[in-house]
């Protein structure tokens, strides 16, 4: 999220050193550890910037397999989300997250070990949702130290004290 000091990072055949920064956070997801939500509505929380419909809304909470707990929450998508989603479980604020990012359509998402805090049935839900619905749709960028998280990858960079020991 800041300008290369040195070496090269190349996305898909493009250098990001020659696009504009603003240009190229705009073309990324990330699902960080901790997730980030804000206090508002789950529709805010969901599309804080742009416009989407009712429809598309539910379609990604039901593609992150929320849609039944947004629904019983008072309100629906009008649904108040606490400072930091203090009233969802970890699982869940992860959740919404990946459903933030499957409505922003973006070409590139990066997931820094988004499913390190959360149980297995929610690990397993994460994965599915990058096999289904991000694969062959943008690149994503995977940091994670469990192997099963990135089993399925089309490339695997091994990293260890500062040095790639694989890439395959």
């Amino acid at each position: 999220v800041v300008e290369a000091a040195a070496g090269t990072i190349t996305i898909d055949g493009v250098d990001a050193r020659t696009v504009p920064l603003q240009t190229l956070r705009g073309a990324l997801s990330i699902i960080a550890q901790e997730p980030t939500l804000f206090q508002g509505t789950v529709r805010y929380n969901l599309a804080p910037v742009s416009e989407h419909s009712d429809a598309e809304l539910w379609s990604a909470l039901a593609r992150a397999g929320l849609d039944e707990k947004v629904a019983s929450m008072a309100g629906g998508l009008a649904a108040d989300v606490a400072e930091g989603g203090g009233n969802l479980s970890a699982g869940e604020r992860q959740l919404l997250c990946m459903a933030r990012a499957m409505l922003r359509r973006r070409p590139l998402l990066v997931m820094d070990e988004a499913p390190a805090s959360v149980d297995h049935a929610t690990d397993g839900r994460i994965q599915q949702m990058v096999r289904r619905d991000f694969r062959g749709n943008c690149t994503v960028l995977t940091i994670a130290h469990r192997l099963h998280t990135v089993a399925f990858y089309d490339q695997i960079l091994l990293l260890g004290g500062g040095a790639v020991h694989e890439y395959e």
